[in-house]
């Protein structure tokens, strides 16, 4: 007869007892039902995983030898690792009459919670599986508070991009972002600013996650204003970069580029502070960079930017990335590359941007098989007219 103990299971807490010997699944049975635990007992590792995937329980108590090897652990050992894998929360308290220290490290390290040996004492068998519900029980409700801020913080973000970009005489613009986490680094717009004009930008933020996010927020915050009084591309990258200055930490930048484009005289007007030279591939094949003249944003304030002009025509076709784009590798640790982008905007002199835009973005994750490495953004501007 077990000893009484009056600890009582949190939130009738359900356990998932696994042993190979009936004498000891009963006596389980009975002390954890005595304080007022639910549970279901199995006497092998194939049915306690099966009944991990039929049904609900918050923890498992589990022996480490069965009728296979009753000495080494291996079956319990493989238990604990295909637990794992289904959750990576749930306590799992092994135990076994043939432990050893080496035995019980190898059971943690695959994942085991606690270790108890046996014959057991019926106290510090309760206090660990209580300790332990409490524990994932915490856990859970830190990864549910994450989840549920990341959520948030994507909604927000989402809000920052553009859900409609404003229509130009003469062009197509597309653009498109895919974060690798909840949360992402990038950031790209348009915007119209007279009725002959669009401003449009792109940018990436050194790192990833929430602290990227962040940045970007204040990126956003900072340009519309600037956007607002139609700046010239120079002015507002040398403005935007002494108030970023001030709020980036240390190690952190935001590479960024920004243009003006007029659709009566089809001139581009540009700056670009750091970021990826976006390619104009031109409607005779030819293709140019928009090299970099600028310093990144956010490290030097006292930088003096340039820019310089261009003139669009029928055909060509204008496409601005981050580097998660070109620089996603394949199996063989292979760049996407730039020279991938101009052969698609070649092979498809007559695609709008929206195609143009899918081609490139589909022909970059087949490249990667869907794993992009950082956070990828892509706009296309398409001049679909001549200039009149």
């Amino acid at each position: 007869m077990p000893e009484t103990y009056t600890a009582k299971a949190p939130l009738a807490a359900r356990v998932l007892i696994a042993d190979d010997q009936k004498h000891v699944l009963e006596a389980l049975e009975f002390l954890l039902k005595d304080c007022g635990f639910s549970t279901h007992t199995v006497t092998d590792p194939a049915h306690a995983l099966t009944a991990l995937e039929a049904d609900r329980f918050d923890a498992v108590l589990m022996d480490l030898n069965y009728t296979r090897d009753t000495t080494s652990g291996t079956e319990g050992l493989e238990l604990v690792s295909r637990i794992r894998s289904i959750d990576e929360t749930m306590p799992v308290l092994v135990m076994t009459a043939w432990g050893s220290v080496d035995q019980a490290v190898e059971a943690m390290r695959r994942g085991a919670s606690d270790f108890v040996q046996k014959p057991w004492d019926n106290r510090e068998l309760l206090e660990k599986l209580g300790n332990q519900l409490s524990s994932a029980a915490a856990e859970r409700r830190t990864r549910w508070e994450r989840s549920h801020e990341l959520e948030e913080a994507r909604e927000i973000q989402d809000k920052l991009l553009p859900k409609r970009l404003p229509e130009l005489p003469g062009y197509e613009v597309a653009g498109t972002t895919r974060p690798i986490r909840v949360v992402g680094g990038d950031y790209y717009n348009v915007v119209r600013i007279s009725r002959e004009e669009i401003a449009f930008c792109i940018a990436d933020v050194a790192g990833k996650g929430m602290p990227a996010a962040l940045l970007i927020s204040s990126l956003q915050a900072a340009l519309t204003p600037l956007v607002e009084q139609r700046l010239g591309p120079r002015e507002l990258c040398r403005r935007l970069n002494r108030m970023l200055c001030d709020l980036t930490p240390v190690g952190k930048f935001i590479s960024f580029f920004y243009g003006v484009l007029n659709s009566r005289n089809h001139r581009l007007t540009y700056c670009n502070a750091g970021h990826n030279p976006p390619l104009l591939v031109r409607a005779d094949g030819g293709w140019t960079e928009l090299n970099a003249a600028g310093a990144v944003l956010g490290q030097f304030p006292d930088w003096q930017y340039e820019q310089s002009e261009l003139t669009l025509s029928a055909g060509d076709q204008l496409v601005v990335f981050t580097d998660g784009l070109v620089e996603s590798t394949n199996l063989d640790d292979e760049p996407f590359g730039e020279q991938n982008v101009i052969r698609i905007a070649r092979e498809n002199p007559n695609a709008g941007a929206q195609d143009l835009m899918s081609s490139l973005m589909r022909a970059a994750s087949e490249h990667c098989d869907g794993r992009f490495q950082d956070d990828a953004s892509l706009m296309v501007l398409k001049a679909v007219s001549d200039r009149h």
